[in-house]
């Protein structure tokens, strides 16, 4: 019997191979999903008996990095002596060190056990500012009536991984630009339209009260702060030797605040850095939670797309110079309205831009990057449409949550 060569033309060929790649990865991602959703029953069963009990107000706060999110809404709820909920995922938060009354604070652990707990709540509304609910292991609890979003910075709504704000039923927003997209990709995925408040930012006011109260540096000495994003993208992890190692041998004070993530995805390279750079006096690196301390000390910024950007050009009022304000769009829900996000077109009118060619000369560069009343004018437009209600925002995020809850408990015949 003549077996005849089984012949498949290459665009055959090719459509098959596709197929195949994407069978196995669909395959992958179902195996890892499953997976998951094992470990939150698993590690859920230890704690449904513990958050049975019905509250009516809860905060989520997956780390103490965001308590300055959070510490005006709760002094609010204190000073009305309103009972409220405080979980976290850090035992170091700084609410333990406070003697609230009407605050109950609990460390609920990180990962899937803090998801097991809140995803058997029991509440009115829970207030987060953690995305992706729905998305992946934390979800809705059937037991909630309302799930609100509260940003951490002032800058796109849509700068979270995809679906990031889909799921919540409400969206505190820090300015009412920050509404558009946000209706732009519930149009386009069908979704219920969220109820939009413009709130303010909780954190700018808490920062903007202590950088008032910090002293002014005796003998100051021309200061420059290198404070990126983290990733592959951003300014260390795309430069990193070829930026630091013109700035060390200049002479300039400079301060190094890698972004927080940059300690956990990018131990290694940062590891390699402080290493480099252990023997310079004039380089200092800065691990403090907050980040107004070397806010304050600097004289001008170098940076990238980070939110930092938006602080320190808010609170601050100096220039920024960038290295790069580009990032790969495609994972983040700002991919699906089709333009660029409000942080980088906003940087590309108050920023500095700087090349890689300017590393060399970077000294100079920065003596002749001079700030300009054009300049000055653009920060305090974009500071009035992305930070509204300056010094308001705890207030007003107490005001919708019990205004909310009242919504509930005496609805309109």
């Amino acid at each position: 019997m003549m077996i005849l060569p089984l012949y498949i033309d290459p665009g055959t060929g090719s459509m098959l191979f596709s197929i195949l790649i994407g069978a196995a990865a669909t395959l992958f991602f179902l195996s890892k999903a499953m997976l998951l959703k094992l470990k939150v029953l698993f590690a859920g069963k230890k704690g449904v008996q513990e958050d049975k009990a019905y509250k009516k107000y809860v905060i989520y706060c997956e780390d103490k990095r965001y308590w300055t999110v959070f510490q005006p809404v709760i002094e609010e709820f204190e000073k009305r002596k309103i009972e409220l909920t405080y979980y976290t995922g850090s035992k170091d938060d700084a609410v333990f060190d406070k003697n609230y009354e009407f605050i109950k604070a609990e460390y609920i652990g990180t990962g899937n056990v803090a998801y097991a707990k809140l995803n058997m709540l029991s509440a009115g509304i829970v207030l987060m500012t953690t995305p992706g609910i729905q998305v992946y292991q934390l979800k809705r609890s059937k037991n909630v009536k309302h799930y609100s979003h509260i940003f951490h910075s002032c800058t796109d709504s849509t700068m979270y991984r995809l679906f990031g704000l889909d799921y919540f039923d409400s969206v505190l927003m820090t300015g009412d630009y920050q509404a558009d997209d946000i209706r732009l990709l519930e149009n386009q995925r069908g979704l219920p339209a969220k109820e939009l408040v413009t709130v303010g930012c909780t954190y700018l006011d808490v920062l903007k009260e202590k950088m008032e109260s910090i002293p002014t540096e005796e003998n100051h000495k021309f200061t420059v702060l290198v404070s990126p994003s983290w990733g592959k993208s951003a300014l260390l992890g795309l430069y990193g030797e070829k930026l630091l190692d013109p700035l060390a041998k200049s002479g300039m004070r400079i301060i190094i605040r890698p972004h927080p993530q940059s300690r956990i995805s990018e131990k290694d390279m940062l590891d390699r850095l402080h290493e480099r750079y252990k023997d310079y006096e004039n380089i200092e690196w800065d691990n403090e939670r907050d980040n107004i301390y070397s806010l304050k000390k600097a004289d001008i910024m170098i940076s990238d797309f980070s939110g930092i950007v938006y602080d320190y050009t808010f609170l601050c009022d100096k220039p920024v110079m960038y290295a790069n304000s580009e990032m790969d769009l495609l994972p983040y829900d700002i991919y699906d309205t089709g333009h660029e996000p409000w942080a980088v077109t906003t940087l590309q009118k108050i920023g500095i831009p700087i090349q890689e060619k300017d590393f060399e000369n970077i000294a100079e560069v920065i003596k002749n990057a001079s700030d300009s009343p054009e300049l000055a004018k653009l920060r305090a437009h974009y500071k009035s449409e992305a930070w509204q209600h300056i010094g308001e925002a705890g207030k007003l995020t107490a005001d919708y949550m019990i205004n909310k809850m009242a919504s509930f408990e005496n609805p309109k015949n």
